[in-house]
């Protein structure tokens, strides 16, 4: 058995006898899950979970009214499992809330929820296909229904998490590792660098890329990774600085191998440990930059639905009737930035990496 092979082994004994990182694992496993199948899940499988019913906006988590489902003037094409799964499926009706019906030959006549104290009577020449509906966590301003858009949403906390923490740490790894190791006046320039990039802070930094860059979904990925290596440089330095003093560093320069092998297949293997833990931080403090951001209108735009911006547009319910709009997407935030924060704690404890450099 190989030594490393015999410390990834040691490491999962200690990571699995660490219940806090274990249930951060755990709730990472089922968010990723309910991001694959979120359209699936959701009771609302529309595009961006977006099938607005202003009737019934501001409801409260259980509200539950029946519908008259009306057949749209234009057919909606059936897509495919696989386009149902990324994009979700636009319904073919119109869903109008109601309080009662009764049929009249071909007429459905109904009595419509216009408000909880007000109706309307409206006839409509259709099949009577009435269905229930129960919003289970409530519906926002537009009537949305706030779990579904809670769950679709959480793709876009995933993938800004993923798509940051892999821009930064290639351009993290890639600065530290060089200046760690060739020190010097290469060392002093990334590190000015560093420095130049650490003082500016980090909304600011994140302002001004998205204002070149624009707004969008690919953009708030790419300019919360680009502010999120400084740290990444920081650590990967550190523990080059450490280790190109070790003996199998100096065996390496004896037998001649070039800079590069001696970086990528000698040391960076080395640093694993200290790697994981800043990739699991990064991912909790990109998800927080992502949701800020969406809040402050430079994010994720709607439709498309993002914790930060739910809370954006149902802040103003948390003084009024019905806070949990805006503090259910507050509550998922906090959940997986927590599940990673302690999947980090773990990693740290369980990896141990000075004792697997001695």
């Amino acid at each position: 058995m190989s030594a490393t092979t015999s410390f990834s082994q040691q490491a999962w004994r200690r990571l699995k006898r660490n219940k806090g990182a274990i249930g951060g694992l755990v709730v990472i496993g089922l968010a990723i899950l309910t991001g694959i199948f979120a359209y699936l899940l959701a009771p609302d499988h529309s595009p961006y979970a977006n099938e607005m019913v202003l009737e019934v906006s501001g409801q409260k988590p259980g509200f539950s009214v029946q519908m008259l489902a009306v057949p749209k003037q234009q057919p909606v094409a059936r897509r495919g499992f696989f386009s149902r799964l990324t994009n979700g499926q636009e319904s073919a009706y119109v869903f109008v809330p109601l309080r009662s019906y009764r049929v009249a030959g071909d007429t459905v006549i109904i009595q419509k929820y216009v408000d909880e104290a007000t109706t309307a009577e409206e006839r409509y020449i259709t099949e009577p296909r009435v269905i229930t509906r129960t919003y289970w966590l409530g519906t926002d301003k537009f009537g949305r229904d706030i779990l579904s858009r809670l769950l679709v949403g959480i793709r876009v906390s995933l993938s800004v998490g993923s798509i940051a923490v892999l821009i930064s740490l290639s351009i993290g790894i890639l600065l530290g590792a060089v200046a760690g190791y060739f020190r010097g006046v290469t060392d002093e320039v990334i590190m000015w660098l560093i420095n130049v990039i650490w003082s500016v802070p980090t909304l600011l930094l994140v302002f001004a890329i998205t204002l070149a860059l624009g707004k969008g979904f690919w953009q708030v990925f790419i300019a919360v990774g680009l502010t999120m290596w400084v740290s990444v440089a920081r650590i990967i330095r550190g523990q080059v600085l450490s280790i190109r003093e070790l003996q199998f560093v100096e065996a390496t320069r004896a037998l001649g191998y070039s800079h590069f092998r001696t970086i990528v297949r000698h040391i960076l293997p080395n640093i694993l440990g200290p790697v994981m833990v800043v990739a699991a931080s990064n991912f909790a403090t990109a998800i927080v930059v992502e949701a800020g951001l969406s809040f402050l209108g430079v994010g994720v735009q709607p439709p498309q639905p993002s914790w930060g911006l739910m809370i954006k547009e149902n802040y103003n319910f948390i003084i009024t009737h019905n806070p949990l709009l805006a503090l259910a997407p507050g509550v998922a935030i906090m959940i997986l930035v927590l599940a990673f924060n302690l999947l980090g704690n773990g990693l740290r404890d369980a990896m141990d990496v000075k004792g697997k450099i001695a």
